[in-house]
């Protein structure tokens, strides 16, 4: 009897502390909401979680929290939530972002951003365990980020932006068959969210509540799954949502919510209108109708001229009378803002020292390109230097990346230049990479690459000396064909006149010796750095290693091997047992010759090609005098001087890179 007693005044204390917890909104002039960012209810009683300012999130959160368990670590109760939207773009096809229903830790979601995030996370904590974050998402935009299924679909999400479950917007009328609902038509309509604490289930439904008015039997979206690691003991419910750069207006129109239970009904007759979409209609009275007219008129006029000038500064250009000779070279401000989407973080490639790389499409030619946005200030010889840009733009080679182009704005410049859809050949060679080139890969690269640099020094009108060859500057075409890129350092002269002495510009493991003495570049310093590139390519190491102990320069590495009778052993270790043996040596051998100290004992580019192809014997490293006086010490002497005459402030060195530059318009990783 005891027993049965304490079993009954348990079970009577559970149900006092799951007490149901429900709320029913026909309108929110007097709901218990906390708003935040640009969320605001209208005068006739609409939830408007996003106004006309591009670019904003808003939230709507009931103020007050709701129990979802008895214990910290116990089951969450079933819970139901059903609530009519309305998504409203101010063009029929330019949709902003979508709404979320939100079960969260807190109101407001603090750090989260705008645009494709929802306004529910940020780039470091989306998908984050512990957000502790639950979501139903009405997303009007395909963002591959998060692995959206298209840009009209309704998908579950548990602590980040990527549905665990998604499918696209519609509904199941009652004989089963499925029709489609486009989330920004403008038009009402109700969806039922429903979480079976037993069973362990998640339903998602969605109506329009133009064609019915009842809950469909036949759920658009259902996922088994616990809860109860994703919400805590008491969370708060609402709404997020955010603009982007198309104005786009989310609205509420009635919610209601309960725990253990169904959510009541929404009276459906008594819930606020929307505003008009499109024109308003006019007043049938003249006197009224003509005032109104006018004053929209000239309202228009005034919007009309604001939004020509705003569109202006913001496409608006650096254009002198001297550039307009090299107009087929000059890029609109206009199109390569639309090609990149923006410059949106999606489509950023990479980003350096100097400025950002974005991955875009022309929208007329169709034509992938990759835009690199370098900062500048305006000095003289900028001139010079956009002359010395479309020069380089005429070169054409299958191992060059072509620059197309180039577009000056405000305080940056944008270089155009052919689109590699498989990056850099850096990240093929380093840091565990996710895929390694095998060594025919590699050595067509080695070969192309060559073939690209004999063109700059002898095949062209004038010679074009690169200053800046390493792996990560050569990019990959779609058949893994390696071409030479970056010439945000090159310089060019006249064949059979010397280069001008200039400053040290290049990367540290790459600069020859007689370069950081001089500031000289010369075909023999980029002889110099492609013997770098070589023994990079084959060891699958940079450089220059620092260590611990002692910094590794892989040129003393090699020879050392060389020295004793073992070359092969400095290949790279991924690459396991294949690679062929003679082309292995030749590479490693070669490696070292274009490292010689002396610029006189390096071959020229054209002998390079030649060995490669076979076409010419190699010389034994003995015969061209070779020896550790030859490499090591003016390796560790070139740095050595480097470091004494430039100040901290003008080189860098570490693991990964150590660049040596000469001005803001130079370069770029």
């Amino acid at each position: 009897m005891f027993f049965k007693i304490l079993v009954g005044l348990s079970l009577l204390a559970v149900l006092a502390y799951a007490q149901e917890t429900s709320f029913v909104y026909n309108s929110f002039r007097s709901a218990k909401l906390s708003l935040d960012g640009i969320a605001g209810v209208t005068s006739n009683g609409l939830l408007k979680l996003t106004n006309d300012t591009m670019e904003q999130k808003g939230h709507a959160f009931h103020a007050d929290p709701v129990r979802f368990k008895n214990l910290p670590n116990g089951s969450v109760f079933s819970f139901s939530t059903t609530f009519v939207f309305a998504i409203q773009p101010q063009y029929a096809t330019l949709s902003g972002h979508g709404i979320v229903f939100v079960v969260a830790p807190q109101r407001g979601l603090p750090g989260s951003l705008a645009n494709q995030y929802l306004g529910m996370f940020n780039k470091i904590d989306n998908n984050k365990n512990t957000n502790h974050v639950f979501g139903v998402e009405l997303d009007t935009i395909l963002n591959s980020e998060f692995h959206d299924i298209n840009d009209n679909h309704v998908g579950i999400n548990l602590n980040g932006l990527t549905s665990a479950n998604s499918t696209p917007a519609g509904y199941y009328a009652d004989g089963g068959e499925f029709k489609n609902l486009t989330l920004i038509s403008g038009k009402a309509m109700q969806v039922w969210v429903d979480y079976d604490g037993t069973e362990k289930q998640i339903h998602v439904t969605l109506a329009p509540i133009n064609v019915t008015l009842q809950k469909p039997q036949t759920p658009l979206l259902s996922l088994s799954r616990d809860l109860s690691s994703i919400i805590n003991e008491s969370m708060y419910v609402g709404f997020s949502s955010s603009t982007g750069p198309f104005l786009t207006s989310h609205y509420v129109l009635g919610w209601s919510f309960r725990v253990n239970g169904e959510a009541p009904a929404l009276a459906l007759s008594q819930l606020p209108k929307l505003p008009r979409i499109g024109k308003k209609e006019t007043s049938k009275a003249l006197t009224i109708g003509l005032p109104l007219m006018v004053l929209f008129i000239v309202s228009m006029l005034i919007l009309s001229v604001v939004y020509v000038i705003r569109r202006k500064r913001k496409f608006a250009e650096v254009l002198e009378d001297w550039e307009r000779d090299y107009g087929p070279h000059r890029f609109k401000f206009k199109d390569l803002y639309i090609a990149t989407k923006g410059f949106r973080e999606q489509e950023l490639l990479g980003t350096g020292g100097f400025g950002r790389v974005y991955r875009g499409i022309l929208p007329t030619s169709k034509i992938e390109i990759a835009v690199k946005r370098v900062s500048h200030e305006s000095r003289q010889g900028m001139r010079e230097f956009v002359a010395e840009i479309i020069s380089i733009g005429r070169l054409r080679h299958r191992n060059i990346v072509s620059l197309l182009g180039y577009c000056r704005r405000k305080g940056e410049l944008l270089l155009v230049y052919d689109y590699m859809p498989n990056g850099s050949l850096d990240k093929y060679l380093y840091d565990q990479p996710k895929v390694t080139l095998n060594w025919r890969q590699r050595f067509r690269v080695i070969k192309g690459v060559a073939s690209g640099l004999l063109y700059l020094h002898e095949g062209w009108e004038q010679v074009v000396i690169h200053r800046d060859i390493k792996a990560s500057n050569i990019l990959l075409d779609a058949d893994l064909n390696g071409r030479l890129g970056d010439f945000g350092l090159a310089r060019l002269y006249d064949h059979g006149t010397d280069p001008q002495t200039t400053h040290v510009v290049g990367t540290l493991g790459y600069l020859a010796p007689e370069h950081t003495r001089t500031g000289k570049a010369t075909r023999n310093t980029d002889v110099y750095a492609f013997g770098a590139f070589l023994l990079e390519v084959a060891c699958g190491k940079r450089p220059i290693e620092l260590g611990e102990a002692e910094d590794v320069i892989l040129v003393d590495w090699v020879f050392s091997c060389w020295v004793g009778g073992a070359i092969l052993e400095a290949r790279d270790p991924k690459l396991g047992a294949e690679f062929v043996e003679e082309e292995m040596e030749l590479v490693l051998k070669l490696g070292l010759t274009c490292s010689h100290s002396h610029p006189l004992m390096r071959p020229s580019m054209r002998q390079v090609l030649q060995y490669l192809e076979g076409d010419l014997p190699m010389p034994e490293l003995s015969s061209i005098g070779l020896s550790s006086d030859g490499l090591t010490f003016a390796h560790r002497k070139g740095f050595d001087y480097l470091a004494m005459s430039y100040p901290s402030s003008t080189y860098t060195a570490s693991a990964h890179s150590s660049s040596v530059v000469e001005s803001h318009l130079s370069g770029g990783r």
